[in-house]
């Protein structure tokens, strides 16, 4: 199914599906469920940039046609934004959906957009260090484990480690001379 997997910009429909899937800990999944929010940001800022700006953005993961999940990307910074800035990406996948490789697919895609289409040097992600499954999808994706976030993430109640990965647009640090 990995193979059928496109993304595009989101829709409003997109936007509809979002809320109903992704507000709830069922939909959301548990390493991603972080309580009920407003979503009448997220319907401004489609209104306003189509989710897609200069600070980041969101796309729509296709699979056969079908709306299926989506992917974002945001800025971080290792220091002073103006030098050091990179991208994050997180992708959402619908539960009936997971497990077929479709993450794997859209992570990699969102990669490949990203270094084509902006100056960035490094993308990384970060997982919970319990979520084996998009650990593997982003490894998978040409990600490459750099190490743990010591208790990085307050979600359900708890601060939480993650596991934080990268790729970078010329292979290695020692390529960028």
């Amino acid at each position: 199914m990995s193979e059928n997997v496109s993304l595009r910009p989101v829709s409003a429909d997109d936007l509809t599906l979002f809320d109903e899937v992704f507000s709830t800990v069922m939909g959301a999944g548990t390493f991603q469920w972080f309580g009920h929010s407003a979503t009448g940001a997220l319907h401004r800022r489609f209104a306003e940039t189509g989710l897609i700006d200069t600070d980041g953005g969101m796309l729509a993961v296709i699979n056969a046609d079908a709306c299926v999940g989506r992917v974002e990307w945001f800025k971080s910074a290792w220091g002073r934004p103006e030098t050091s800035q990179c991208w994050t990406i997180a992708a959402g996948v619908f539960p009936e959906y997971c497990r077929r490789g479709i993450g794997t697919a859209a992570q990699r895609l969102l990669a490949e957009y990203l270094f084509l289409h902006t100056r960035a040097v490094r993308i990384q992600a970060y997982t919970d260090c319990d979520n084996v499954a998009e650990q593997g999808a982003l490894v998978n994706a040409g990600f490459v484990l750099e190490g743990v976030l010591r208790a990085a993430q307050w979600r359900q109640g708890g601060w939480h480690d993650l596991l934080i990965y990268s790729s970078l647009r010329y292979g290695t640090s020692a390529e960028q001379g």
